[in-house]
């Protein structure tokens, strides 16, 4: 490689660096931003201003937020949901997927057009809502289950990692007298730990940051999770209400110094927070996953 060329590649690894920078400031400055408001004393934040660090620090907000019982239930609500919805979810795909990933499986092609068909088109919102109520989930906990249960991306994802395994694994299970369902669970699931965990990490996603179906589904209060209460907060504040629920937190806390925004500053925190630190365990299968399982072998 001579010096033009030397040079060429030189820049472009600058650029491609800058850019990947600028990316991460972009996105992580608000992310910062709430945080230091979360945690930076709550009158003193009403001076305005940016913050890259906090000023007068004060856990107050926090305290003040978990304090609160309806957002204590909410997180709690939202902790079973993900801690049931998940791995049911995850369960349920790999079922599905080394079902459809069977070579001899009969009408493999037309039951597979039939699932990919509902990834472009569903019944609108007020057929399922119909359903949905017809199925007494309305108020119901396990609304938040059952509709959700298989994602036909997901279920894509698994099927193909499985048709790339090595089809002799199973021949061999089979030989020692394994049947279909001590294959898939001794001997399939074992090796596709890689995608199953990139589902895994998707669903809980899903159901950590779902609030909609929270928002349509269900009227009592204990039955709305963390999402659906952050929302009511934020649209409260938007809105311009005399009194939001985050000034109610505010008030309830007296002799202390927070206000209506360092109270949603630290809602939206405890909202967040949680599922990015789930990032970290299980980015290698993340990553792994998604590779194996968008290509087939």
């Amino acid at each position: 490689m001579n010096t033009r060329d030397r040079m060429l590649s030189w820049v472009g690894y600058a650029l491609l660096y800058g850019f990947l920078i600028l990316i991460f400031v972009v996105t992580f400055i608000p992310f910062w931003q709430i945080l230091v408001l979360s945690i930076n004393d709550g009158t003193d934040s009403l001076r305005g201003g940016f913050l890259l660090w906090p000023r007068q620090i004060s856990f107050e907000s926090y305290a003040a937020v978990f304090a609160n019982s309806e957002i204590l239930n909410a997180a709690k609500l939202t902790a079973l949901r993900t801690l049931i919805g998940a791995p049911l979810s995850v369960i349920c795909i790999a079922m599905l997927a080394y079902s459809l990933s069977k070579r001899d499986l009969v009408g493999k092609r037309g039951i597979t057009l039939f699932f990919i068909f509902t990834m472009y088109f569903s019944g609108g919102l007020i057929p399922t809502y119909m359903i949905v109520k017809s199925l007494g989930l309305i108020d119901n906990f396990l609304v938040f289950i059952f509709p959700g249960l298989i994602n036909i991306f997901w279920m894509i994802l698994v099927r193909t990692f499985m048709e790339g395994l090595p089809h002799e694994i199973e021949e061999s299970a089979e030989i020692d007298g394994a049947n279909d369902v001590q294959v898939f669970f001794r001997v399939i699931l074992p090796v596709c730990t890689p995608v199953l965990a990139t589902v895994g990490l998707f669903s809980a996603i899903y159901h950590w940051n779902a609030w909609y179906d929270s928002y349509i589904y269900t009227y009592k209060p204990e039955l709305k999770t963390l999402q659906a209460v952050l929302v009511k907060i934020l649209n409260q504040y938007q809105t311009g209400d005399m009194l939001t629920q985050a000034q109610q937190l505010a008030n309830e806390a007296k002799k202390v110094p927070v206000t209506s925004e360092s109270i949603r500053m630290a809602v939206t925190m405890v909202a967040t927070l949680p599922i990015i630190l789930m990032y970290p365990f299980l980015q290698k299968y993340f990553l792994k996953g998604m590779l194996l399982g968008a290509v087939k072998s």
